[in-house]
């Protein structure tokens, strides 16, 4: 039976070996029985594999030519010198006045960054869509931001307020007025009704009898005299408002409640634990609102907006280490970004001194021992601070409290003892001493601030003072004052 030609041609290669195996074979062969070509030339396979030669050119035409060898020697150098060129920093001048101050501003905590915020994204998108929520149906509504200190709350906040005005711009919508507060400026907490009156009210006064939290409820209660337009009420510190009158934020919340207030509070504050003392009251007022928190500062977000806000300066400020070393003690301790700021201005200072100090040797950037320097500062115990930025007579106080549980080794007196203390430590110093009244004002104001803790009676001389710091703090913090160490060593009256 003749064989077909098709037949001949599908035969497997197994059968019968190509030219190409045996001369591959006959090649391997030479290149193992001859050692002298192998160590005087290149080995032939890194020239026809591609996959074993990192210069190989993938997608040329020719198999086993690298691009380099295909570009000439000037272009390849060209080119590698442009992109040295453009990776490379000018080098920063501390010894200039202009970019020193250049950099402390791009690291003080009021400077805003032109660029924008970095790591509130997801907060600042759950409070705008709430806010353009309340704008699309003409709604009243609620929204409570809390966060430890130095968290990014109240920017972040005025950043929503001009995203939620370009919003309603692109979408034709009427822009909401906007009304911020800031209730530490306030003079009394009843302050803030009249605030928000005088901005709804821009044409005529007010009249009547009524306070301006009655005529505000009247205005929302009535189609007639209710505001057209959409009112965003940003209120910063509410914490004042928690400590001094808890009517008056019940008051404020519930604003949000009436059939036609047109009213978008934002209530922004320290109080984490806000929610848990107040919002079953605001619950069953049905005026509970919506929380937003925000969380401190992780270490690799304070990295980030630290180099966030250098991006504007041309040049290396600190080393790589210094800066991780800040964003860790400082994520550590409270995650405050005022703090890690601070902390790097500090450093800047540092670096500065030492610069004028020493002349003849170059400084180039903040170091790690700067950072060290600034750091050990800025983390002082604040027990100590707050002693050393009390009013003088606070001070005595304070040193009265430590010679009265110093002596009888109580942990506990009256108000009453601790005036007597009080009393004769001014004798020996010949300090006119102040009255009760008003000494009863100041271990109010040290109970406020964490010092004391004092409890009810019917007469203030015998209310019970229990004290809340270490006695080691107050004489620590007075260890160097000749005048403190002098009221320490009196004895019990």
């Amino acid at each position: 039976m003749p064989t077909l030609r098709s037949a001949t041609a599908s035969q497997s290669p197994a059968a019968s070996p190509s030219p190409t195996a045996s001369t591959t074979l006959r090649s391997a062969k030479r290149r193992v029985t001859s050692p002298r070509r192998s160590a005087g030339s290149p080995d032939e396979s890194q020239l026809s594999s591609p996959h074993k030669s990192p210069l190989a050119g993938a997608g040329t035409g020719t198999i086993g030519t690298p691009n380099l060898l295909s570009a000439s020697p000037r272009s390849s150098r060209k080119r590698l010198y442009g992109d040295l060129v453009a990776a490379e920093k000018p080098k920063w001048n501390p010894r200039d006045p202009s970019q020193m101050q250049a950099v402390k501003e791009a690291l003080h905590v009021a400077t805003v960054p032109s660029s924008g915020l970095v790591c509130r994204d997801d907060e600042q998108s759950r409070v705008l869509e709430f806010c353009k929520a309340c704008v699309e149906q003409e709604l009243a509504g609620s929204l409570y931001v809390c966060g430890c200190p130095g968290t990014g709350k109240t920017l972040s906040i005025n950043k929503v307020k001009e995203s939620l005005a370009r919003w309603a711009d692109d979408m034709g919508m009427e822009t909401p007025d906007a009304l911020s507060i800031n209730c530490t400026g306030l003079a009394n907490a009843h302050e803030i009704f009249s605030k928000i009156l005088a901005k709804l009210q821009t044409r005529k006064k007010a009249t009547g009898k009524m306070s301006p939290l009655q005529q505000l409820q009247t205005m929302f209660s009535h189609k007639e005299s209710a505001p057209r337009r959409m009112l965003l009420v940003i209120v910063d510190e509410m914490d004042y408002l928690i400590t001094r009158d808890r009517a008056v934020l019940h008051d404020l919340f519930m604003l949000t409640t009436y059939q036609f207030s047109r009213c978008i509070l934002i209530g922004i504050a320290n109080a984490i634990d806000l929610a848990d003392r107040f919002l079953p009251k605001l619950e069953s007022l049905n005026c509970k609102p919506l929380v937003v928190t925000f969380r401190a500062y992780s270490k690799d977000q304070i990295s980030d907006i630290i180099k966030h806000r250098l991006k504007v300066l041309e040049y290396d400020v600190f080393e790589p280490m210094a800066l991780e070393f800040c964003a860790r003690k400082v994520a550590a301790a409270s995650g405050d970004m005022r703090k890690a700021l601070g902390a790097c201005r500090s450093a800047v200072e540092v670096f500065e001194a030492r610069l004028q100090e020493s002349s003849d040797q170059e400084f180039r950037v903040v170091t790690f021992d700067h950072m060290d320097i600034a750091l050990s500062k800025a983390f002082k115990s604040a027990v100590l601070d707050s002693i050393l930025c009390l009013p003088q007579h606070q001070q005595m106080v304070l040193c009265a409290l430590a010679n009265t549980f110093h002596h009888c080794k109580k942990k506990a007196t009256t108000l009453g003892e601790l005036n007597k203390s009080y009393i004769e430590i001014c004798r020996s110093t010949q300090v006119p001493a102040v009255g009760m009244l008003e000494f009863s004002n100041m271990c109010m104001v040290l109970s406020d601030q964490g010092f004391m803790k004092l409890g009810q009676s019917k007469e203030d001389k015998l209310r019970r003072v229990i004290l809340q710091i270490d006695i080691s703090d107050i004489n620590f913090a007075f260890k160097d004052n000749r005048f403190f160490q002098k009221c320490l060593q009196q004895t019990k009256f």
